[in-house]
């Protein structure tokens, strides 16, 4: 069977959402996060947040990247636990056994983005049609005259839907948070 896990090729998730995952958490979709939210209202990092990161299940922090991993049964195990606690300490959830089954879904639903080779990056991309989270997937592959290691910025094909438009002045962001 193949997860996610959370992946960091440069310094930016730290700077771009409020609380970064650490790389080499397993992760989820965690749009969950946003249901009861008024999406309209987000801003900066927290809109950051919900436009494009994954839930990192042991810090509850956003990655914008996650890699497509074997597991096991007891690694799969141990990812349902985690996120039912974390579901139970966060969001609510009455207890763990009821929270298992929220969990389960999800993690089975992050199973389903696992249809490429392991190794292959994945990105999301949320936005809110007629009151409902859309989430687009991509497919990240590094380029096959380029060196076997991912790099920041060393990819060249997108599998997925249409091209986004969207720019993101991170070296602005950099800046803002200096001063």
């Amino acid at each position: 069977m193949k997860l996610l896990r959370t992946i960091r090729l440069d310094p930016s998730d730290t700077f771009v959402f409020e609380k970064p995952a650490e790389p080499g958490e397993w992760a989820v979709s965690g749009a969950f996060e946003y249901w009861d939210r008024d999406l309209n209202a987000l801003t900066g990092k927290e809109r950051a947040a919900f436009r494009g990161g994954f839930l990192g299940v042991g810090s509850m922090g956003r990655s914008t990247l996650v890699q497509i991993v074997n597991a096991d049964e007891s690694e799969r195990a141990e990812v349902v636990e985690t996120l039912a606690r974390q579901l139970v300490a966060h969001f609510g959830a009455p207890d763990v056994d009821t929270a298992r089954a929220a969990a389960e879904e999800e993690v089975a639903f992050a199973e389903s983005l696992c249809e490429y080779p392991p190794e292959i990056l994945v990105a999301v991309h949320r936005t809110v049609e007629d009151g409902t989270i859309r989430e687009a997937f991509r497919s990240l592959q590094a380029a096959q005259s380029g060196p076997k290691r991912f790099r920041a910025f060393n990819f060249h094909e997108v599998h997925g839907e249409e091209e986004i438009e969207e720019r993101v002045d991170l070296a602005g962001m950099i800046e803002g948070k200096r001063t």
